[in-house]
């Protein structure tokens, strides 16, 4: 029998806490999401940003769980020339989306959309460290 680690959500309280603080220092409006360990939504956050980035943002979150890596790497690799990784189910290969990994477990992640790619990606880099 395994013992399952899973985010509370005073988990995810805290992770957003650090994502819309770096957000907020740079002045960029973004929607923050976390999935859990099933790719379920636990929080989603949007003021003052496009509609479309609400999925996106989810989106991202569920790549980086399904994939286990953040999607930055799926960018970095499509921009490579490697086109096949577009047609993989669930794939969104743009930056903005980390695991969110806890004493080596990946118990969930966190998915940002609103401004350019690189900086969604330092916003949720900054939520995943808080964890």
């Amino acid at each position: 029998m395994y013992n399952k680690k899973i985010l509370s959500l005073d988990d995810v309280k805290r992770v957003i806490a650090a994502a819309e603080a770096e957000a907020e220092r740079n002045g960029w409006n973004v929607v923050l999401t976390v999935v859990d360990d099933g790719g379920h939504l636990m929080y989603l956050q949007r003021e003052r940003v496009q509609l479309g980035s609400i999925e996106v943002a989810i989106t991202k979150a569920r790549a980086a769980l399904l994939f286990r890596r953040p999607t930055r790497v799926w960018e970095e690799t499509v921009a490579s020339g490697r086109y096949g990784y577009l047609a993989m189910p669930g794939m969104l290969p743009i930056e903005g989306g980390v695991p969110l990994v806890y004493e080596n477990d990946i118990v969930g992640a966190i998915g940002v959309s609103g401004v350019k790619s690189s900086e969604d990606g330092q916003i949720a880099e900054a939520g995943a460290r808080a964890l």
